[in-house]
């Protein structure tokens, strides 16, 4: 399975592995499994360290780094067909990052893990929840 890690099942992940369900753990942790990110969850990341959501140390930069050394991630490259494909995924809300990981998912053939509900409703995209 091709897996695209929604920003706060990836920080989970790293700092509060216990919020993951036990099968989404196992998913994760399981090698034939294809882990993806897209660079907007990085983004996002460094938003919410900057806004003091969550606290990244030593450095923001330096925790993103250590954390992509230590499990290896295909990166999802947000693209022009990623951007088009906005137009064939629904959600119940309209938040710009959460339309481009579902149309990155749509487009690259992954499924979304998340634990955001919106996204569970979500329709034109696979996903896998938290649960």
């Amino acid at each position: 399975m091709k897996l695209l890690l929604d920003t706060h099942i990836w920080l989970w992940s790293h700092q509060e592995p216990e919020r993951l369900a036990r099968r989404l753990a196992r998913a994760l942790e399981n090698r034939d499994n294809e882990l993806w990110l897209s660079p907007l969850s990085v983004w996002e990341t460094l938003l919410l360290n900057e806004k003091k959501r969550i606290a990244l140390e030593p450095t923001a930069e330096e925790w993103i780094a250590l954390a992509l050394s230590k499990v290896p991630m295909k990166e999802a490259p947000l693209t022009t067909e990623v951007v088009m494909a906005t137009q064939r995924v629904e959600l119940l809300h309209r938040d710009p990052v959460d339309q481009l990981l579902a149309s990155t998912a749509r487009v690259f053939d992954l499924t979304l893990v998340t634990a955001d509900q919106s996204q569970l409703r979500g329709t034109g995209f696979s996903t896998l929840a938290n649960r």
